[in-house]
């Protein structure tokens, strides 16, 4: 009988792929289900971030940087933010700190949520993926009514943040976070010592301490390896000097140890939170008036010169506007006039104030950087999250780059998959937690 020639062959998986997002192209050299060889090809959501931000004023640049990581907008909210600051010397009221803080581990939580529900429903666990979806939507309920929007929050600016919390705010957070304990408890309970889980998870997707160094990566994928880096230890930032929390590691750097990770430090960010509303400096939130009244009227007043009573009033403005009344001046923003937007008392009842906030939105004037540059960055969902940031002491920057989190395992990913099964890419990938915005810029 003539021997059979044996030849192994290539396989695209992706972009049209479920488990691919429609925005990766993985080229697979395959003998039978065995991976021989493959490279991950990217690009495919690219949306020109970095060039874009060079056409808009400071501000107007925090909208798409709610556009990278899409799941965790907050955090790159602040991190954009904080390097416009650090490069232009503005400090932000300590208050304002703590808001930023509290917004970026609540944002933190729906990521780590996500990233654990969706890798569970590739696996068939359809049942997590509820839990933790629901989860998720209460935390985004709670982003709705602090910053007026639920997924693209623009909720940061250069000096500060759009406003304070609102009434209940503490308390009703203090409620959903034992709905999301429930959830994570439920999804433990289904998922850690599953034998179906675990067989797909554990030793499957290692890497390496010094592999998963040499290739810059950061975040959970780093600490799954054992190393405790964490930039809100290692270089803290905000008020994350003055929080306790642990830095969950794992062992074996697999997919297994990575979904651990993420599961503990859910945990970790609620107890973050809990913390700061303790903490957060007493404010009023709103002024002792005797009554409100609506933007327009505020408005019409001004204009027929019926100024003398609006000191004594509080602009009442649309759910999106809340939180740039007078109370925020010093309380939640920097007041810093040639920076920061003037409360909208000061805008619809005298001519400075009007003129003031013109000046701050019109093109080619507007806010002012230091000509300079320099790089700051947070600790993401996925990890470092940087922005290179280049001003020519114009009304808009010259240069953004940001670094992704993501980018790093995902250059990783053909070292981590080669040489075993296609159907651990499907856990591998999702323990990547690849956001395309961020990584595809």
């Amino acid at each position: 009988m003539k021997d059979t020639e044996q030849k192994n062959f290539l396989l695209n998986m992706g972009p049209q792929h479920p488990a691919m997002h429609g925005v990766v192209r993985l080229i697979l050299e395959l003998d039978g289900e065995r991976i021989v060889h493959s490279e991950a090809e990217i690009g495919y959501l690219h949306r020109a971030f970095e060039k874009q931000s060079e056409n808009e004023i400071w501000n107007n640049v925090v909208p798409y940087t709610d556009r990278l990581n899409y799941v965790s907008p907050l955090i790159n909210n602040v991190g954009y933010c904080m390097a416009v600051e650090k490069l232009a010397g503005i400090e932000i009221p300590e208050r304002g700190q703590y808001l930023r803080t509290i917004a970026c581990e609540i944002s933190r939580v729906t990521d780590h949520l996500t990233c654990i529900g969706a890798s569970a429903m590739e696996l068939g666990a359809f049942t997590v993926f509820l839990y933790l979806i629901k989860a998720r939507e209460f935390l985004y309920q709670m982003v709705d009514q602090l910053t007026g929007a639920r997924l693209t929050t623009s909720y940061t600016r250069v000096g500060g943040v759009k406003g304070d919390m609102p009434q209940n705010f503490a308390e009703n957070l203090h409620e959903v976070f034992k709905k999301v304990r429930e959830a994570v408890v439920d999804s433990d309970k289904l998922l850690t010592k599953n034998r179906i889980f675990r067989d797909r998870m554990e030793n499957v997707g290692i890497i390496s301490q010094e592999d998963a160094i040499a290739y810059g990566i950061t975040g959970p994928f780093l600490r799954s390896t054992g190393v405790p880096y964490d930039l809100r230890r290692a270089n803290p930032y905000l008020i994350y000097n003055r929080l306790d929390f642990e830095i969950p590691v794992g062992s074996k750097g697999d997919n297994y140890d990575r979904y651990l990770v993420r599961m503990e430090e859910i945990e970790q960010s609620l107890r973050m939170i809990e913390q700061c509303l303790k903490q957060i400096p007493a404010g009023k939130h709103s002024l002792d008036v005797p009554e409100m009244k609506d933007a327009f009227v505020y408005q019409d007043a001004g204009k027929k010169g019926d100024t003398a009573l609006l000191k004594k009033y509080k602009a009442k403005v649309d759910k999106t506007l809340e939180g740039y009344d007078r109370r925020e001046v010093g309380v939640a923003r920097a007041a810093i006039h040639s920076a920061v937007l003037p409360p909208k008392e000061e805008t619809y009842g005298s001519i400075e104030g009007l003129m003031n906030h013109f000046e701050l939105i019109m093109w080619n004037w507007g806010v002012r950087i230091p000509a300079g540059e320099t790089y700051f960055a947070v600790e993401g969902g996925n990890g470092e999250l940087g922005f290179h940031i280049v001003s020519s002491g114009e009304d808009r920057p010259y240069r953004v780059r940001c670094r992704p989190p993501c980018l790093n395992p995902m250059a990783a990913l053909s070292k981590i998959i080669d040489g075993g099964w296609v159907a651990d890419i499907i856990p591998t990938f999702g323990s990547v937690n690849m956001i395309a915005g961020e990584l595809d810029r």
